[in-house]
């Protein structure tokens, strides 16, 4: 299973070609469509107002509403990209974005929004990630994300289906208000903040992943990481366990299998049957209305005020890029086990 993604921010299209899927698959636009809408700007008030579309388009790999076992082509049109909200900063790097960086290995003026380093660019990965939640559908796994910290606000517990429909994706009712109020004081004072996402992966077999140098934790890990704004990752207990002893840690067994799950679901690099739990560390948003101090491209030293529109918390965004990623990790894991296993022909019906 691979995914491909290319466009830019303020490009023509965004889009994937996702590969390794089998022939047979019932898939629709509809399906693909479901999960753009959730990660789609503009989704609520803390959002950025950016008006866009997000309609997919199949331009190839399906037929008659089922997959063809060629390459999936994936395209999304930008509808509202505004490059003239980025004028003022084409010669200057923006605190805490990528430009600096790109500026050095490419030896190319900060793009437009940001170019490939733009969250716009996790569309196309929500596109792939449907397609795998479409394909695991059909061996019982699924795959939510919510948010469990914004700021100081936490979660005490996890409702996932009041996080469905609240604007930060909070999975706790009684947290919801902090959050929000922690947001919009951010927002007054043109600033941002960050928070924590967790990732639940249920229905996944025992047996995934490989076990030295491709743990199933460790692609999983790299895949999370690679979403522009994550800055950690904590699977199962995750830090936690630097203060414990073994025997606290150790999820023991009985007759109707594991007690405790600290070891969030992989052990040896390896699937264990029980939930995948992880949480990811979302920074801020990088793009804030308040003076920073900067440079320009020859090192003169700047002060910028960023304009344009940005969502002041990302962690409504990423729940359904970590969603995407798990799925694309677990798909390939799935389907190798399935062929070292030798399984039967897919039921994709």
């Amino acid at each position: 299973m691979r995914a491909t993604t290319f466009g830019e921010s303020h490009g023509v299209v965004v889009g994937v070609v996702v590969d390794g899927v089998p022939a047979g698959l019932r898939l629709e636009a509809e399906v693909i469509q479901a999960d753009l809408d959730r990660r789609r700007p503009g989704r609520g008030r803390f959002s950025s107002p950016r008006q866009e579309p997000d309609a997919v388009q199949i331009l190839s790999g399906v037929a008659g509403g089922r997959t063809l076992g060629s390459p999936i082509a994936l395209m999304v049109h930008n509808r509202d990209a505004r490059s003239g909200d980025y004028a003022n900063l084409a010669e200057v790097f923006r605190p805490g974005h990528a430009d600096y960086g790109y500026f050095h290995k490419y030896g190319l003026p900060p793009q437009p929004g940001g170019g490939r380093a733009s969250g716009r660019e996790t569309l196309a990965r929500v596109a792939a990630g449907a397609v795998c939640r479409a394909l695991l559908a059909r061996a019982g796994v699924a795959v939510t994300a919510y948010t469990v910290q914004v700021g100081p606000a936490r979660a005490a517990r996890v409702d996932p289906e009041f996080a469905r429909d609240d604007p930060l994706r909070c999975a706790d009712p009684a947290a919801a208000g902090a959050m929000a109020q922690a947001v919009q004081t951010a927002m007054a004072e043109g600033d941002s903040l960050g928070g924590v996402v967790e990732v639940v992966a249920s229905g996944v077999p025992a047996g995934l992943g490989d076990p030295v140098f491709a743990k199933l934790d460790a692609v999983l890990a790299g895949a999370w990481m690679s979403i522009g704004g994550v800055k950690g990752v904590e699977i199962g207990a995750g830090f936690a366990v630097a203060g414990r002893r073994g025997s606290q840690n150790n999820d023991q067994m009985d007759a109707e299998g594991f007690v405790t799950n600290h070891a969030g679901g992989i052990l040896g690099g390896i699937s264990t049957g029980q939930e995948i739990v992880a949480r990811l560390a979302v920074k801020p948003t990088p793009s804030v209305s308040r003076p920073q101090q900067s440079q320009d491209l020859w090192g003169r030293p700047r002060q910028i005020e960023i304009k344009g529109r940005h969502d002041p918390c990302l962690c409504p965004r990423v729940a359904p890029v970590a969603e995407a990623m798990t799925l694309l990790v677990l798909a390939d894991a799935w389907l190798a086990q399935r062929a070292l296993a030798g399984g039967e022909p897919l039921n994709l019906d």
